[in-house]
């Protein structure tokens, strides 16, 4: 095990991430309250790299604490939670793990697009109630088969997502800040246009300051009273207070959300809707793929510690 205090941890980390680290580094944690000025008092001067998973991440109070910082290595493909602008103008490097969750998020968002278009978890709670036995028959669902699906964020998660409906025979529209040239997908050159062109909308694109409520009001009323939303990307993409205003209203035919703006807390008119299907931010959450996550981010560690380059840069550090 190696033992340093040029690396800082920041944040509760997921567990399989935590493990695979503590197998081989042994580094000081970031604390809270009055600790953590005595801490930086001591200790600032020493910190070389950061490593990050999620909350409550790396903030640009935190990177001005630390003079000798030069990298942040992220667990996870969002890095919405450091301040890229603050690092960019110290020439901080980060890191995030990019291609090892794509399917297993793009999996996940396929599951959301079946269990709220054809009701399967309304179902399920349907007989587990006993109503099949003294109610009416279980009302209608929607087809998932040949819809229009548009996609929001055409990268290598909404890509994935895509390749997935293809093989139901949806139609596949997209839209992101530019157009991908030689892509056979339609674009939208807004995302009002593309919610206003589709049955169901997936939200993929990055969560970040240029994100936040991109699908505001407007593009959810867009969407309309026969569309679906479906979200894997963060909760601060959405309007959350129109969306669950428009779902109650039914004014939206349905959702489905693993992701929230205040996680873990979940508006409470969501709870009781059987045309909403909530998950608890799974998307990554196989073994399988969150083993790979970690190991990509402590890759990003040991390579940045030997040759001060990072494996998977979303900012590369000023040499």
């Amino acid at each position: 095990m190696n033992k340093t205090n040029a690396v800082l941890r920041i944040g509760d980390f997921e567990p399989t991430f935590a493990h695979e680290l503590a197998l081989r580094y042994e580094t000081p944690s970031l604390p809270d309250g009055r600790e953590r000025s005595r801490f930086l008092a001591e200790h600032a001067s020493e910190i070389r790299v950061v490593v990050t998973s999620g909350h409550p991440g790396v903030d640009a109070e935190t990177i001005a604490a630390l003079p000798s910082l030069e990298a942040i290595v992220n667990n996870g493909a969002g890095v919405d939670a450091i301040d890229l602008d603050a690092a960019k103008r110290r020439g901080i490097g980060v890191s995030n793990t990019p291609d090892v969750l794509s399917d297993t998020v793009a999996d996940t968002a396929l599951g959301l697009i079946l269990m709220t278009l054809r009701r399967f978890a309304a179902a399920d709670r349907y007989v587990r109630a006993g109503r099949w036995t003294r109610d009416a028959p279980f009302p209608y669902a929607r087809d998932v088969s040949g819809l229009q699906v548009g996609i929001l964020g055409l990268g290598r998660i909404g890509s994935a997502i895509a390749t997935r409906l293809l093989g139901f025979d949806c139609a596949i529209a997209y839209h992101n800040r530019h157009r991908i040239e030689g892509c056979p997908y339609r674009y939208a050159p807004s995302p009002v246009e593309l919610a206003r062109s589709v049955d169901v909308l997936v939200v993929a694109t990055t969560g970040d300051r240029g994100t936040r409520k991109l699908v505001d009001r407007t593009v959810l009323e867009a969407l309309g009273p026969d569309g679906y939303l479906i979200n894997i990307a963060r909760g601060s993409v959405v309007d959350q207070e129109a969306l669950v205003e428009l779902l109650v209203g039914g004014a939206l035919a349905g959702a489905g959300l693993d992701v929230f703006a205040d996680e873990p807390h979940v508006p409470a008119e969501l709870l009781g809707l059987d045309n909403v299907v909530l998950f608890p931010h799974i998307g990554s959450a196989t073994a399988r793929t969150r083993r790979a996550m970690a190991l990509l981010a402590i890759h990003n560690l040991d390579n940045y510690l030997a040759n001060r380059e990072l494996l998977t840069p979303v900012l590369r550090p000023r040499r």
